[in-house]
């Protein structure tokens, strides 16, 4: 597996990658989350690709994709709970990719531990996966944070 940093020529690789996690999602029963239609667009993954973030994964071809941005992350600002440290910090978001691959989440947290020696990450309460890959990797829940639109979600570091 190879990570790199995401181009703009990547996006419609990704965007079926986006789709496979939905799905994956939706199987385990979390209807809600990434719910917007055509979530995450084109305009969101461009961001993350300006902002020096977007990576994807390759094992032959894209087999997936996340967003590790630097700190401050303006939804961790309150928190329902508390922040294990006040130091500064990388954020992974946006994590997706085809369910027949496997290692993607390690090979994301490896990744992110050789750039910050904190990591912050969140979930939606219902992404069971999700919640299971991150508390086995060693991060602790920290509390509640809420994004713009007012949903919460569940939020850890390491």
């Amino acid at each position: 597996m190879v990570i790199r940093p995401a181009v703009e020529a990547d996006i419609p690789a990704v965007l079926p990658v986006f789709e496979a996690a939905k799905a994956i999602m939706r199987a385990d029963g979390n209807h809600e989350q990434w719910g917007a239609p055509g979530f995450p667009g084109d305009a969101l993954l461009l961001r993350d690709i300006a902002r020096g973030g977007a990576y994807v994964i390759e094992k032959e071809s894209i087999v997936g994709y996340f967003a590790l941005l630097p700190s401050p992350e303006p939804t961790y600002e309150y928190i329902d709970g508390v922040w294990l440290t006040d130091e500064p910090y990388g954020v992974i978001h946006r994590i997706a990719s085809y369910p027949d691959v496997h290692g993607i989440f390690s090979a994301i947290i490896d990744f992110a531990a050789e750039r910050y020696q904190r990591i912050r990450i969140d979930t939606h309460r219902d992404n069971r996966i999700m919640r299971h890959l991150i508390e086995s990797a060693g991060f602790t829940y920290c509390g509640v944070i809420w994004l713009p639109d007012g949903t919460e979600r569940l939020a850890y570091e390491r």
